[in-house]
């Protein structure tokens, strides 16, 4: 698994296992984003993040989708990049390339989860079982991945 670069030398990939999630995770991003266009276009509403018949800017509105849909969206992108960004630090000081698939994997499904099943359950207000879930998984898994990249070069401290 090497590239040609300048002058024909062979060079390895650098981060093929975060570079394999970015695409489930942009076509998650994707979908969310399509969702916050749907309602805009649905409702006539394409500023905001709140349908115009929502009365109180104060409370949070649960029966709101396109409030729901922001909310999702922004939770997503509050968490992502930092797990794709532990995962790069990870993968390139020497992490286990089949964990690091794990963890990855176990992150996408909790901000699925946290999506699917906790903001966007119907009759839940936006707080169905998978939102904690998803909210506790991914908390670990980031910390979990900032751990192990720091253990990764525990070395270069002397540790």
């Amino acid at each position: 698994m090497a590239a040609t670069v300048a002058l024909g030398v062979p060079m390895p990939k650098q981060l093929p296992i975060t570079g394999t999630w970015t695409l489930p995770f942009t076509a998650y991003l994707v979908l969310l984003s399509n969702r916050i266009v749907y309602h805009r276009l649905k409702n006539e509403r394409y500023l905001g993040d709140r349908l115009a018949s929502s009365t109180s800017t104060t409370e949070p509105p649960s029966s709101d989708r396109l409030y729901l849909a922001s909310r999702a969206h922004v939770n997503f992108l509050e968490n992502v990049p930092v797990g794709l960004l532990l995962a790069a630090v990870a993968e390139l000081n020497g992490a286990s390339r089949k964990k690091l698939h794990y963890v990855l994997a176990t992150l996408f499904v909790a901000r699925v989860l946290h999506c699917e099943l906790g903001i966007y359950r119907y009759g839940k207000e936006g707080l169905g079982l998978g939102r904690p879930v998803g909210y506790y998984v991914t908390q670990g898994s980031l910390v979990g991945m900032a751990a192990w990249a720091a253990w990764c070069v525990r070395g270069y401290w002397g540790f």
